[in-house]
């Protein structure tokens, strides 16, 4: 029986002291280096290709990583073959291979980088009545670095209007949102005009455990898509906690975030004041277990607690602050107000280039379809023994009422969203078939993905989309990603059984990029 007088009540204040202490304290006692890897999908395969290997004992699972607990990592940066004449000229090198502004002391006591971030794209949608230019132009910068051996720090603002194909559009609007890139408002007459910055400081506390405290977001899987937690909402406020334990064989995760509905926090808003959003809180577990140098298991509990008051005043169980996987799903159960998600992952290396991974999750499953969801995939590096040539296929499949509200949840929204977008799965539900093939030839860069997806609508109602990307560049730093492409994207979205309307998009585009986060255009 719940006993009312443990509920703990903490407003915004409180909240931010906590954070703030935490925030001190470890800036007081840490000393190391280490540094989160880029999370571009396509970027960081130099990197995955490392830990694919059964000699590296690295937990994959957990994105993005935290380079601190073993020396294998491999820095995407130093997987490129660089070209000779680079090394005699430190413009050239500048240009190629180095921070835009590095500065450090001999001793490696400290290091601070920064560097521009571009995303320029033009481009027409072959499809589109209007024959309309499409553009993306966002503007920005990066910067990281370190102090002593144990203290990391990184800060990104990016500012960007764009004009986007129909079906992007269409979602922005339904949404509110860019998706992964936050609210927007009118840029000239159709465009859409956003912005958004993210950071962290990383702490390495003792030898086996490091805190993590930020604005950002996390991915829990190895595959394309998550079915546990994704990086394909907006960023969030959140404090990350890392263990390592028996050689490292084990690795505890727990994060908790602050979430945001966009609807109203109050039941009437004051005339001429901006409206404040709904608040809710998460907390994430996830334990990784390396049982042998091959297989590695996991197990992910995920919880979104009961959302702020008319006030806007989160009210938080005591429970919110219990940081041992399964002990709220025992007190709480499946079918509860707080809306808690569960599920297994594992990853099965068969070879040094070849591993099997999947995951199986589930949320309330008294519903009738009940909300359940499983993922199987297989990954492929230096396929047919062509080196830097990787091959993925992935299976997804979601029922319709994951992620939703608990059936005994009040009005409020508490599904597993942020921003109006899942913080797991990124279509929602439905079933989808993956396939991607990724090359690279010195700086030179071919990547394809075709994603088949099925949605149902009511009774035999339903609709596919078929989703081809193909994309042909050159990366000009390494460093940074930064990147020239060409690119052509073709989706088809076709109805059976409705009246809806069929549509279809053919984008050419041609692109100056800095791609260090996965943006999801894939729906």
């Amino acid at each position: 029986m719940r006993i009312k007088n443990y509920t703990l009540k903490l407003n915004r204040s409180i909240f931010i002291k906590i954070l703030f202490l935490i925030f001190n304290f470890t800036f007081l006692i840490t000393k190391g280096q280490f540094y989160n890897l880029p999370g571009d999908y396509f970027y960081a395969l130099l990197t995955e290709r490392g830990l694919a290997e059964p000699d590296s004992s690295i937990h994959s699972s957990v994105k993005p990583y935290i380079h601190f607990y073993s020396p294998k990592y491999i820095h995407v940066a130093d997987s490129y073959k660089v070209f000779k004449y680079i090394k005699d000229d430190l413009l050239l090198d500048k240009i190629f291979n180095d921070n835009l502004i590095n500065v450090k002391n001999k001793e490696n006591k400290y290091r601070f980088s920064i560097n521009p971030f571009l995303n320029l794209e033009i481009g027409r949608d072959f499809s589109d009545t209007l024959s309309r230019n499409l553009y993306n132009n966002g503007r920005g910068f990066i910067a990281n670095g370190y102090i002593g051996k144990k203290f990391y720090f990184e800060t990104m603002v990016a500012e960007t209007q764009s004009l986007f194909p129909n079906y992007i559009e269409t979602e922005n609007k339904n949404s509110l949102v860019v998706p992964g890139q936050g609210r927007w408002k009118v840029f000239k007459t159709r465009g859409f005009d956003y912005a958004f910055s993210s950071g962290f400081i990383s702490c390495q506390i003792t030898k086996n455990i490091n805190i993590q405290a930020g604005h950002g977001k996390q991915k829990i899987g190895n595959g394309y898509r998550s079915l546990f937690l994704s990086d394909n909402a907006f960023n969030y406020p959140y404090v990350r906690v890392t263990q390592q334990w028996f050689k490292g064989r084990v690795q505890y995760t727990n994060i908790y975030a602050s979430l945001m509905n966009l609807d109203s926090a109050s039941a009437k808003s004051p005339p001429y004041t901006e409206l404040l959003f709904q608040k809710k809180a998460a907390s994430f577990q996830y334990l990784s277990i390396n049982f042998t140098k091959r297989i590695n298991i996991g197990f992910f509990q995920g919880l979104i607690w009961q959302a702020a008051d008319r006030n806007n005043v989160p009210h938080f169980d005591w429970q919110y602050f219990n940081p041992v996987i399964f002990t709220n799903l025992a007190f709480y159960g499946l079918n509860n107000k707080n809306n808690i998600l569960i599920g297994s992952d594992f990853n099965f290396k068969l070879s040094k280039t070849i591993s099997l991974y999947g995951q199986i999750m589930a949320d309330d499953l008294s519903t009738r379809n009940g909300g359940w969801g499983y993922q199987l995939g297989a990954r492929y590096f230096n396929a047919f023994k062509i080196k830097k040539l990787f091959l993925q296929g992935e299976y997804n499949s979601v029922s319709e009422t994951a992620y939703t509200n608990p059936s005994t949840s009040n009005l409020a929204d508490q599904s597993f969203s942020h921003y109006n977008q899942n913080l797991a799965y990124t279509p929602n539900n439905g079933k989808e078939l993956i396939l991607i093939s990724d090359y690279k030839f010195k700086r030179l860069f071919f990547s394809a993905k075709y994603n088949y997806q099925s949605f149902t609508l009511n009774n035999n109602n339903f609709y596919t989309n078929n989703i081809f990307n193909f994309k042909v560049g050159y990366t000009i730093n390494t460093a940074y990603n930064a990147n020239v492409s060409l690119g052509y994207s073709y989706r088809t979205q076709d109805f059976f059984g409705t009246t809806l309307g069929n549509n279809n998009t053919s984008y050419v585009y041609a692109s100056f990029k800095i791609n260090l986060y996965n943006a999801y255009f894939d729906f």
